[in-house]
Order: structure tokens, then sequence, then C-alpha cells
């Protein structure tokens, strides 16, 4: 059986990596391109009250975490390109929980993979196509 932090970070907690390579970057990306399908492959068959279920105790129900996704890849999109056109770009946090409250939430995670979609399509092509300087 998992303990709680086995739950909370199913593959682990980020280890830097001592330099970032080229293959560290391009399975960054692959894997930023790749999120909105694995999401929607997870969430496609389950029903209401699996949407309902929390993955771990005190922790989010699923549609809570797909729509924390959306908003967490959004601020991380804009965080990017502010990095990418600002020479000292000002990074603000968010309140992640108060933000799983608010009535958006009540959506169905759908819209949400909808929004991924979307913003990955978009965060993917800039990744690629904006020039080696820029992330690497």
């Amino acid at each position: 059986m998992m303990n709680l932090e086995q739950l909370k970070y199913p593959v682990g907690k980020f280890v830097k990596p001592e330099s970032i390579t080229k293959e560290i970057i391009d399975s960054a990306i692959s894997e930023i391109e790749n999120f909105p399908s694995l999401v929607k492959f997870e969430i496609q068959n389950l029903d209401e009250k699996d949407l309902q279920l929390k993955y771990r105790p005190e922790g989010w129900t699923i549609t809570q975490v797909v729509h924390h996704c959306a908003d967490s890849h959004i601020n991380s999109y804009m965080r990017f390109k502010l990095a990418l056109t600002e020479n000292i770009p000002t990074i603000k946090p968010y309140e992640e929980s108060l933000w799983a409250e608010l009535p958006d939430n009540n959506l169905s995670p759908l819209v949400s993979l909808k929004l991924l979609e979307a913003l990955h399509e978009r965060w993917v092509y800039i990744l690629k196509f904006s020039g080696k300087s820029c992330i690497g």
C-alpha cells in the first residue's frame, strides 16, 4: 500500500539534472505535447460518481485535479512567455487551493480538457520554434 507521500508525488519529486541536454528538452516538450491525450485517456470512461472520487485522503476530486491542471498549465505557459519577452519577468504565485473552490470547478472536466488541448498545442509550438537560445 502506498503511503501519503507516494500518493502526493506518484512519479516522485523533481530531481534537477546536472546539465540540460537537447534530449532532456526534447523529452520535456514531448511530455507537454502528450499530456492532454493522457488526461483524456484517464477520464474518458469515468462517470460523474467516478469523477468525484478523491485520489488520496484529504486530496482533490478527479474533476478538481483536471481543472487544476488547466489552471496550472495556463500559469506555466504565461510564465514561459514572460520569460521570452521580459528581461526580469515577475512571476506571480496564486492560491491553488482557493482556485480549486471557484465556481468554474463545477464544470465538466471535459471543458478543462479542451482548454489543455488548445493550450498545449500553442505551448509546444512556441517551445519548438522559439529558438535554442530561449530554452537551452
